[in-house]
């Protein structure tokens, strides 16, 4: 089982799809951050756009 401190695959092939059409929408990416606790990566790009990503590599929009 990896560490929670390590994204898995599904996730860093979501976290690259997603920050490429981001860039593309000419959204900044400010802040993409691995939460210890829950494993889930998070990301805020423009100025209000929250994502989160989970274990999986399903993503959802921060509510």
């Amino acid at each position: 089982m990896r560490n929670s401190r390590y994204p898995t695959s599904e996730q860093n092939l979501t976290c690259f799809i997603l920050s490429q059409n981001l860039t593309t929408l000419l959204l900044a990416i400010f802040i993409v951050r691995l939460d210890e606790r829950t494993g889930n990566i998070y990301i805020l790009a423009g100025e209000e756009t929250g994502i989160v990503i989970t274990r999986n590599g399903k993503w959802r929009y921060d509510e």
